[in-house]
């Protein structure tokens, strides 16, 4: 998911250098969804490791 979050930003990048306001826009949208997305699952298995006392 994060593999996703950073093309859909580089997408962004590339868009909006090249004059594309629109599709970039949409790019970082999508890129900035997926990046909280894939925040919240790892806190969410972090938290879960932690609760079964297996933490390193």
């Amino acid at each position: 998911m994060l593999y996703w979050a950073l093309i859909f930003l580089i997408v962004a990048l590339v868009a909006g250098l090249l004059g594309f306001g629109g599709i970039a826009s949409a790019s970082a949208g999508i890129a900035q969804v997926l990046f909280f997305v894939f925040l919240v699952l790892f806190l969410v298995a972090v938290v879960l490791r932690i609760m079964r006392g297996r933490a390193p």
